[in-house]
């Protein structure tokens, strides 16, 4: 398999992959949390995957970066939007998409323990409120 290169990919395509990325780790979390009927496990990643709650999550490690992974955010968030889902404003959804090229920088690197650490962080008040409630 070909390597990404992050210098010339497109941050369509990173943000493409970050949400893959992302979308994985808030899976394995449910899982972890004991979830397991799809009814559940789809409802619960709501809280997560939601453009407002990535960038509420966005906002809480941002101060935390370093600055190379604070280039990939930047990179991510300014990157012009012309489909913004009506559940987010404009700046949510710009917060998200840093987040999401982010975790593919994250990701392609091969830091997967960074990738947890953040997450953890980011959303500490969604991780601690799961419930199964199966």
């Amino acid at each position: 398999m070909a390597e990404i290169d992050l210098r010339t990919a497109g941050t369509p395509a990173l943000a493409y992959l970050g949400d893959c990325v992302f979308e994985l780790r808030v899976r394995q979390a449910l899982v972890e949390a004991g979830f397991s009927s799809s009814k559940h496990l789809n409802s619960a990643a709501l809280s997560f995957v939601r453009a407002p709650a990535q960038a509420k999550a966005a906002k809480i490690i941002l101060p935390l970066l370093t600055e190379e992974e604070e280039a990939f955010f930047r990179r991510g968030r300014n990157m012009g939007h012309t489909n913004v889902p009506k559940s987010a404003t404009v700046s949510e959804y710009r917060m998200a998409t840093g987040l999401e090229v982010l975790m593919t920088y994250l990701h392609v690197s091969g830091k997967n323990d960074r990738i947890d650490e953040l997450f953890r962080l980011g959303f500490a008040e969604e991780l601690e409120a799961l419930s199964p409630n199966e």
